[in-house]
């Protein structure tokens, strides 16, 4: 008894598993572009993934480097900051904390912008491995 419940169990797993590829068959002819049948699908569907593995990795890797300059500049700050309190008098007092500030604020803009160019990459990496997997 328990071996036809299991037999009529995998059949209905075979059978819900052949209904699932036609459809992903079916949905991605419907994009324009994408050929009816395209024999080798598995294998750009694993070059993709290799290609938008790399690209994510790299990104990664920019991000680590770019993450790790901001906390060297603010670990300089942070000293900077220190050393304003050994000021002698007002004028000195005066032009270390203009020049802290001044530091901290191009070190914020040069974050900014360094996150706006890895946005920009990635964004550009991407449209492009899209670009190629869409023929």
């Amino acid at each position: 008894m328990f071996n036809e419940v299991f037999e009529n169990w995998r059949r209905a797993t075979a059978a819900t598993v052949e209904l699932q590829q036609e459809m992903f068959k079916t949905w991605l002819s419907l994009w324009p572009g994408v050929p009816a049948s395209s024999p080798s699908w598995s294998e750009q569907l694993q070059q993709f993934q290799k290609k938008w593995a790399e690209a994510v990795s790299e990104i990664v890797k920019r991000q680590q480097e770019m993450t790790r300059t901001h906390f060297k500049a603010g670990l300089e700050s942070i000293a900077k900051a220190f050393q304003v309190g050994e000021a002698k008098d007002t004028e000195e007092l005066r032009a270390k904390s203009v020049e802290l500030w001044q530091k901290c604020f191009a070190d914020l803009q040069k974050v900014y912008e360094a996150q706006l160019r890895g946005f920009e990459m990635a964004m550009d990496k991407w449209a492009s491995l899209s670009a190629k997997a869409v023929p």
